[in-house]
């Protein structure tokens, strides 16, 4: 019986295994493409096809006529296999404008974070997952302000970077930061999370058309929970006028 005890207890002591996980960021315009036709099936085709396990989706409608009154989450996520989040950053033509999150695992809540306001209102998406280790993560997107002053999108910046210091579990931070290497918005989050840095040959994600800058990111924390096996930038130059981001990572059993 003793024996029985201790063989339980190593077992129940035993650490969670690593887990893969395949992340996507990709702005996707509300639907738009290139060719100004608003189509959110070639968005949820394309994200279906790269089979991501985490998606965040910045500019997204939800029951917006410009984009035919539908919750485009949802739809994006029914069409994609994937369960859908959403968070309004305001009201607009009968419905709401804001970002989506999609997950293959189970989510278990959903927070949209005011930030500071800026040339629009913004929030940051955060949604908490359980993953198939029994582990809960978060997934927190980000569509900062948009304008050349830094002035407002560093203080947005600033009060999510004190929010994600008091999470008391792993995350993934991604987005269209709208900001460049070397700003201060990138060097907070550098600061205190790991980039999962794209190849530099390839580190554009804006324009889609003619990339020539990058302002989408990924980083994970805390970093020595965190491996990267792989990261790049995806050629779609139709379906929005942002390139998809996609990141393999592994989170590393406790």
């Amino acid at each position: 019986m003793l024996g029985g005890i201790v063989a339980f207890g190593l077992l129940a002591m035993r650490p969670a295994d690593d887990v893969q996980i395949r992340v996507l960021s990709y702005n996707i315009r509300h639907g738009a493409g290139m060719d100004e036709r608003v189509d959110i099936g070639r968005s949820a085709a394309l994200i279906k096809k790269l089979n991501p396990d985490l998606v965040g989706l910045q500019e997204v409608d939800n029951n917006v006529e410009r984009s035919g009154s539908i919750d485009q989450a949802a739809e994006i996520g029914r069409l994609a296999g994937l369960s859908p989040a959403f968070g309004s950053f305001m009201d607009y033509q009968g419905g709401q404008y804001g970002m989506g999150a999609l997950s293959r695992f189970p989510i278990v809540a959903t927070e949209s974070i005011r930030l500071p306001e800026g040339n629009e209102p913004r929030v940051a998406l955060m949604v908490h997952v359980k993953l198939g280790s029994g582990e809960t993560m978060a997934l927190v997107n980000v569509h900062f302000d948009w304008v050349a002053d830094d002035g407002f999108r560093f203080k947005q910046a600033s009060f999510l970077a004190e929010r994600l210091k008091q999470l008391k579990m792993p995350y993934v931070l991604l987005g269209d930061f709208n900001d460049e290497p070397g700003s201060r918005t990138i060097k907070l989050f550098q600061g205190m999370a790991r980039e999962v840095v794209k190849p530099v040959g390839d580190r554009f994600t804006f324009s889609s058309v003619k990339p020539a800058k990058e302002i989408d990111f990924v980083f994970v924390a805390p970093p020595e929970r965190w491996g990267v096996r792989s990261m790049k930038v995806l050629d779609e130059p139709v379906v929005s006028d942002h390139r998809p981001v996609l990141a393999e990572v592994v989170l590393k059993g406790r």
